[in-house]
């Protein structure tokens, strides 16, 4: 053991003796190989604890440095932290060899570490890829310890899983990033009961003491609540290991505020999970070094040995890991056909699957050609029946026996040989099997038996009705799901025309299916077979398939509705009522209720159009002004026009080339306009398919276009990535005019009724309206700001705003952005006067009644009624604050040029103060008999002002601006400022009585007691402190915030202080002692916001002190006694910068930063 390792363990050794318990951290050490069973039996001999951890300790001093670091580890993992920290400071630096296995490099503490969390040993064949394996632990190092995922992406074959157990193989970096352990659970693809198995397992890994429950979870929701608890308080500090997730909804029971390593070939499933996400891409082709590493452990020679072959065989895969093992699969079995393999991939001629893959389909082609032809003779044929499977579905072994005509267990011995050799996957759904073909190899085999597909479908259909009748499926069946999902798929690619009519045209077939898979398949395989179905008769397809899509809500819904009575529902002439009424009489007869829609003829219209011009995805439609015809364009490049009655298709233009993203009719419907991700803008002639004009000006796509409504002088409007809108003439070849403004992409644009004013919609997150005529910008709408988190960085916000629309009359304008949609009064909006309330405001509670005096942006003060929204405007000026006095008689104002007036409301006379303060004024407040006004500014004075009789005089002591000030009894004054200080002064004699040094950074808010004995302050210098009028120095000085403590407020019985600061964070103190009784953290665990989203900025207790109402990003009520949240009220804004709250706690008024004002009161 080294001598610094040594020492601090002597050093420590009494510390150590005293306080652990020994046997626990023999078993750690017995499981690492440093400490032998005699050894174990020797400590235990010993009478008493401290002589017991004494032994121990004298065992560790003659040994050597891994059981240093293994003594270490054990007192982590056994929760003595703060003695595992005493010897942090000498853990001896390993050599490569110390402690570690000599064929594996791998340390016992790590073997037993990956062994207990069922991680995968390395693959006899295995190649280290360093440089992912370090991507991968710098990922998980980003986590810090904190909740998080990190994703391991790739196709299959491509050793995810490999990677993802090497990364963890590492002592070092377990040590210091998971020292709670790893925990690895193999997923797949699975259904309910197959996950909660999964979870089940896991359950019973993590404790298998059975210290928190005897009994397995019972369902998903439980086994994650159980998951969570057993993470957070049996395992901290552990990493979960997810190999193999397909589905999203899977991860999302995983999702238990862990650290997660997973892998997938999906990198999006993680889109369902909240928290931190990294990503590590794991490429699909190999180095040349590392390919020829593989070969020569399949075939056991070093690479230099290798034959020329060896490398030219991995220039012909190109990389490929799944096409070099099985080349080195092959070549493991003949090591002699090095030459043999190369001319079979050099010679025979695959056809290209696809132009443009990320997989290498040539290189996988040539292998699995080999492969197959190395199957032995007698199974081959069945190999050959597996091309009519489709990607990525997974097939019960029941089909197979269906297919085949076998029993179960020769199907399973038959696939068994496929997976051997890598040509099939198998996957374990409780008892049963299924098998699946990769994407690739579904290509391979479609493509090398083309020729015998149709019959290799008909005699899966054949088998299917020789084994089943479509009635007697059941959910319970093992291969239901199978046939429900693929039987008309089958009956398609047999061409058997008249039995797929038969199946898609029965009512109890459509009733079986949508029960147990929901309609979205049906109406899929109408629209995709609707060439053979409609053979037999066009209407009888058209009628099902609008039967599905009118009432797929219902469908698909639980409990199932009864399709009997839906279908009574449609017209007489259709099929799907025909089948419906002779079900209905059936069992009407056996009592059963349905009733008839004896008026729906009368319905003019209970059909619809439905055409599919496009190949492709359709990106825009728009009608003609008449009405007559269609619009359309999408991602195959072209313009289509069809008649809007019949779908008769009128033009079908190639019209650019790139994918078309909007096409509008101008209003005298002769043009249609067309934009592109080509960057271009074209004109056509509606009639005749004629181009007229080419605009090529936007230097990125254009995403939008929009005509003027006159027909008299056409405009046409664009907006595009380029961040630019124009306005084009038709008449003329070059842009008319570009409005800048948009700092992002402009989604959309329309003209208002009167082509006035051009609305645009952007992705930086705004709505613009501009004067066509002058072009200039009228208003500017954050829409951004709605959705603004005051905790967030507005410039980490994204919000596009996707579209807007007029109202017909122009008065009114709507835009959709994100999961909102907002509407604005345009004439206020367009004169730049949207009338909303500024945050200065005072509210008076009388009995019932609320009165709030509140200013607006356009300078006029409003005296509102709470109970009726009545709002009298009193009078127009530069109101900086206001306030009421208490019998409601007068109000008063301060301005920013700092002057400030009284006005009586009975008459409407204004009193002016003759000598104003120096800058504008903050806050203003009437004595309680409404005489005496007091007022503070930017300035550092305080004015008093008995305006009824005198001129108003000054109060000037504080050196820099006066923060607030409050009114005490006996005609005193508290006042706090920027200075530091907090002063008590006599209004009358106009002296400081005292002067109180409170803290070294701004007074940010003072609080008195209801017996007037204390007060409280708070400051930028993240503190606050309680203090008595009689004393200079504090009572208490609280401590802990760690940010700038912004309020506070004591209870009404002066027992209790609430403080709440910049970071979101509440603490409430006894008052008498300075004791912290409740932290209300800032941390939502499904949000991951703080509680308040922002500053806390006003607080206040109930009367009987039970409750706690707090102000900042919204509104909370908080239980005091637990110190827990009672309630939320989100505001549609942010930022609330005080509460006003009734004598009885039972109404509430506040403004948000959107000016919107909330007059709250509780339900009773």
């Amino acid at each position: 053991m080294d001598a610094k390792a040594r020492n601090c363990l002597l050093q420590h050794r009494e510390a150590l003796e005293r306080d652990i318990k020994t046997s626990y951290i023999m078993d750690h050490m017995i499981s690492n190989g440093v400490l032998t069973v005699s050894e174990e039996e020797k400590v235990k001999n010993e009478p008493t604890q401290r002589q017991r951890a004494a032994m121990l300790i004298k065992m560790i001093l003659k040994k050597d440095n891994y059981s240093y670091i293994s003594f270490y580890n054990a007192l982590l993992h056994e929760g003595y932290k703060d003695l595992a920290a005493l010897l942090h400071g000498g853990i001896p630096v390993v050599s490569s060899s110390d402690g570690k296995d000599s064929v594996s490099g791998i340390t016992s503490y790590v073997k037993t570490v990956l062994c207990e969390g069922g991680v995968p040993q390395r693959p006899v064949v295995f190649v280290t890829r360093k440089k992912l394996v370090n991507a991968i632990q710098q990922k998980l190092s980003k986590l810090n310890g904190e909740p998080g995922w990190v994703t391991i992406y790739g196709m299959a074959g491509c050793g995810k899983s490999v990677l993802a157990a090497e990364a963890v193989r590492d002592h070092s970096f377990l040590e210091d990033c998971f020292p709670g352990g790893v925990h690895w659970v193999s997923v797949g693809k699975q259904d309910k009961s197959g996950l909660l198995m999964k979870l089940q397992n896991l359950c019973a890994r993590l404790d298998q003491d059975e210290s928190f429950s005897q009994r397995l979870p019972l369902n998903i929701e439980e086994a994650k609540d159980r998951l969570r608890i057993l993470m957070l308080r049996k395992h901290p500090r552990s990493l979960l290991i997810l190999d193999d997730i397909w589905d999203p909804w899977v991860l999302k029971a995983f999702d238990n505020q862990c650290q997660i390593l997973l892998t997938t070939r999906d990198k999006s499933v993680t889109d369902s999970v909240m928290g931190p996400k990294y990503v590590v891409p794991v490429e699909s082709g190999l180095g040349k070094e590392k390919g020829l590493e593989i070969l020569s452990l399949f075939v056991n020679m070093k690479k230099t040995d290798l034959p020329e072959q060896a490398h030219s065989i991995i220039q012909e895969c190109k990389g490929s890991p799944l096409v070099v093992s099985l080349i080195g699969a092959l070549l493991r079995d003949f090591p002699n056909r090095w030459e043999y393999y190369l001319r079979q991939l050099q010679n025979k001629q695959f056809k290209r699957i696809r132009k443009s893959s990320s997989y290498d389909y040539e290189a996988l082609d040539e292998a699995m050609s080999i492969s197959v032809e190395m199957l032995r003779e007698d199974i081959k044929d069945y190999y050959t029946d597996l091309s009519i499977f489709q990607k990525d579905v997974k097939v019960p072994t029941k089909v197979l026996c269906i297919l085949w005509d076998l029993e179960t267990e020769e199907v399973e011995d038959i696939l068994q040989e496929f997976v051997n050799k890598s040509l099939l996957f198998c996957d374990r759904n409780g008892k049963s099997f299924l098998y699946y073909l990769h994407d690739l190899q579904v290509d391979f085999l479609t493509e090398k038996n083309r020729s015998q597909l149709q019959d290799l479908h008909k005699k899966m259909v054949t088998q299917f009705q020789r084994h089943h009748r479509l009635h007697s499926l059941s959910p319970d069946q093992e291969d239901c799901m199978y046939w429900y999902n693929f039987l008309a798929y089958h009956m398609a690619s047999a061409n058997m025309h008249k039995e797929l009519c038969a199946l898609m045209f029965s009512l109890d077939w459509i009733k079986a299916k949508t029960e147990l898979v929901g309609p979205a398949h049906l109406i899929h395989e109408f629209v995709e077979y609707r060439h053979i179905l409609d053979e037999k008769d066009g209407t009888d397809c058209e009628n099902f398939q609008e039967f599905l899509s009118l009432n797929g809500h219902l469908l698909g819904r639980q409990p199932f509705p009864n399709i009997v009575q839906l279908g009574l529902c449609e017209l007489e002439t259709s099929e799907v009522y025909r089948q419906a009424k002779l079900q209905a009489k059936q069992e009407v007869d056996n009592g059963m209720l349905y009733l008839e829609w004896v008026n729906k003829k009368n319905m003019k219209n209970l059909s619809r159009l439905v055409v599919r011009p496009h190949t492709d995805a359709v990106y825009h439609a728009c009608f003609s002004e008449d009405g007559q015809r269609i619009a359309s364009c999408g991602a195959d490049k072209t313009l289509q026009v069809f008649k809007a009655e019949t779908g008769e298709k009128l033009l079908e233009i190639k019209a650019h080339d790139d994918e078309v993203l909007c096409c509008a009719f101008s209003a005298d419907d002769r043009f249609i306009a067309t934009c592109s991700v080509d960057k271009k803008v074209k004109i056509w002639n509606s009639m005749t398919g004629e181009l007229v004009r080419i605009y090529d000006e936007h230097s990125e796509q254009v995403n939008c276009c929009h005509f003027t409504n006159n027909s008299n002088h056409l405009l046409l409007a664009t907006g595009s990535n380029d961040y630019f809108l124009k306005l084009w003439d038709l008449n003329q070849e070059e842009c008319r005019n570009t409005m800048f403004g948009h700092t992002n992409s402009v989604s959309h644009c329309r003209f208002s009724p009167d082509d006035q004013v051009l609305a645009s919609c952007s992705a930086d997150g705004t709505l613009k309206l501009w004067d066509v005529k002058s072009a200039n910008e009228r208003k500017s709408i954050n829409v951004k700001q709605f959705f603004l988190n005051s905790e967030e960085p507005q410039e980490d916000l994204e919000v596009i705003v996707k579209c807007c629309s007029w109202s017909a009359d122009g008065a009114r304008i709507m835009v959709a952005a994100k999961n909102k949609v907002f509407l604005w009064e345009t004439k206020k909006v367009c004169k730049n006067s949207a009338t909303v309330l500024k945050q200065e405001m005072d509210v008076v509670f009388q009995e019932n009644e609320v009165a709030v005096l509140a200013v607006d942006n356009i300078r006029r003060l409003q005296l509102i009624n709470g109970n009726t929204g009545q709002v009298d405007y009193l009078t127009e000026a530069q109101v900086s604050c206001c306030c009421l006095s208490p019998n409601l008689q007068y109000l008063a104002f301060g301005g920013e040029d700092g002057a400030i007036q009284i006005l009586e409301l009975l008459n409407n006379r204004i009193f002016q103060s003759r000598n104003g303060h120096k800058s504008t004024v903050r806050h203003v407040q009437f004595t309680a008999d409404g005489k005496t006004l007091i007022s503070s500014s930017d300035d550092s004075a305080v004015q008093i002002w008995n305006w009824q009789s005198e001129d108003p005089f000054f109060l000037q002591a504080h050196q820099e601006t006066v923060k607030d000030f409050r009114l005490l009894k006996n005609s005193r004054l508290l006042s706090w400022s920027f200075d530091g200080t907090v002063k008590v002064w006599n209004i009358i004699t106009r002296r400081i009585e005292k002067d109180f040094v409170c803290h070294q950074d701004t007074v940010l808010s003072c609080d008195i007691s209801s017996d007037a004995t204390k007060f409280s302050s708070t400051s930028a210098d993240k503190t606050a402190k309680i203090w008595s009028f009689e004393l200079l120095s504090p009572l208490r000085e609280l401590r802990g915030h760690k940010g700038c403590v912004r309020c506070s407020s004591f209870s009404v019985d002066s027992t209790l202080l609430a403080t709440g600061d910049d970071n979101g964070e509440i603490r409430i103190w006894n008052v008498s002692n300075g004791e912290l009784l409740h932290l209300c953290a800032p941390i939502s665990v499904e949000e991951g916001a703080t509680t308040h989203g922002g500053w806390v900025t006003d607080l206040c207790f109930s009367p009987d002190t039970k409750m706690l109402v707090s102000a900042g990003g919204y509104l909370k009520w908080w239980n005091v006694v637990t110190g827990e949240s009672s309630q939320t009220f989100y505001t549609n804004g942010t930022n609330l910068k005080k509460i006003h709250v009734s004598p009885d706690f039972k109404t509430y008024v506040t403004v948000d930063n959107l000016g919107i004002l909330y007059i709250l009161k509780i339900l009773e």
